[in-house]
């Protein structure tokens, strides 16, 4: 597609605990600088509010999906996440999002691009953010896919339809710096990315308990700052470069579990708090739990047997099976990571776009 449509075809769709607008690839310009502008104008920003679009004023609804035939044979579709900024003209390819991830699957076969089987289908997604390779597995009774079921997530009203989600054995570092755990803006951390860059902080280190809502901490001026500086310099040392205007890496306080699990998170994404959690932010949790020596020895209480972890959060928990081992060079390894989520189809339509706005005329004659 070369001309700006005037009109496009998406499906709103809630993946896990995120809301956002899915895309064919062909539905939208191929030059990135417009096809950002456009989405820019779907969703509603720059505006706090996204009234005049498809956003709903938050990080968690204003993301998209952009869904294509892959050219290779490792994958049976690609997937570019991008997170649409709520007041602010950006748009960023930096990160993935493992929540939209879960309905990635279903819109494949709703548009095409995969045949669906009788009973339940697995499609091989290729995150196109990061390389990765996640295979997505839901029912599809009769060859249509089916939303309804009893799976409940944390942070979703009601049950829907389980979609399994199984990450392939990542090729960067489990810990991109190398340690176990460092002292990064005064504070020791430890640097993880299990598909999501992620910093771990004991919340205690930042004079809080871990415990407290999100919007407390929100409003914890002192907090954000000190959070904001310690993501500020990981970045560069995870490999990430300068990482003044992006959203990785995420940042994730660790506290002792209060309802059982094994660690209580609050999580920033990376300036607003997140109401629950991420799935590659928990990924990155899970494996972090699990390697020696990292900050989270003495807060996590981890089972005494079994992969699965449940990562406590505002709203509840994200239970995750991770098995970590160690590489031939001796350094951890994430070689398995696995989660159930649900989602489900909102809206499939056609979506307007906001008038791209006229350049004003100069002034004087």
């Amino acid at each position: 597609m070369t001309e700006e449509p005037a009109e496009v075809r998406c499906l709103l769709m809630r993946g896990g605990t995120s809301k956002g607008a899915y895309f064919l690839a062909d539905d939208l310009p191929r030059d990135p600088a417009a096809r950002d502008e456009l989405l820019l104008r779907i969703m509603g920003s720059p505006d706090p509010r996204q009234i005049d679009g498809l956003g709903g004023g938050h990080p968690l609804t204003s993301k998209v999906a952009v869904v294509s035939v892959p050219d290779g044979p490792d994958a049976d579709v690609d997937y570019l996440f991008l997170q649409v900024a709520v007041d602010t003209a950006e748009v960023s390819d930096r990160q993935n999002c493992g929540n939209l991830l879960a309905g990635i699957g279903p819109f494949a076969v709703e548009r095409g691009l995969v045949a669906a089987a009788d009973g339940q289908t697995s499609v091989r997604i290729r995150m196109l953010n990061t390389g990765g390779v996640a295979t997505a597995t839901f029912p599809t009774p009769g060859g249509r896919v089916d939303y309804t079921g009893a799976a409940r997530i944390s942070g979703v009203p009601g049950t829907a339809a389980p979609v399994v989600i199984e990450f392939a054995r990542g090729t960067s570092p489990l810990l991109p710096t190398g340690r176990a755990r460092q002292i990064i803006a005064g504070t020791t951390v430890t640097c993880v990315d299990n598909g999501m860059p992620t910093v771990l902080v004991p919340a205690e280190a930042l004079d809080i308990t871990g415990h407290e809502t999100p919007q407390e901490l929100e409003g914890n001026a002192v907090l954000r700052d000190r959070v904001e500086r310690i993501r500020l310099e990981a970045g560069p040392l995870m490999g990430l470069g300068d990482v003044h205007g992006t959203t990785v890496p995420k940042m994730a306080l660790l506290a002792p579990p209060a309802h059982g699990g094994a660690v209580t998170t609050r999580t920033f994404i990376p300036h607003r708090c997140h109401t629950s959690i991420g799935v590659l932010g928990a990924a990155g949790v899970a494996a972090g739990l699990r390697v020696a020596g990292s900050v989270a020895e003495g807060i996590a209480l981890l089972p005494p047997s079994g992969d699965r972890l449940r990562i406590e959060h505002p709203t509840g928990f994200l239970d995750i099976e991770t098995v970590v081992g160690t590489g031939t060079d001796g350094t951890p390894v994430a070689e398995r990571t696995a989660v159930v989520r649900t989602a489900r189809k909102l809206f499939d339509g056609t979506v307007f776009p906001r008038p791209a706005q006229p350049v004003p005329p100069l002034d004087g004659p």
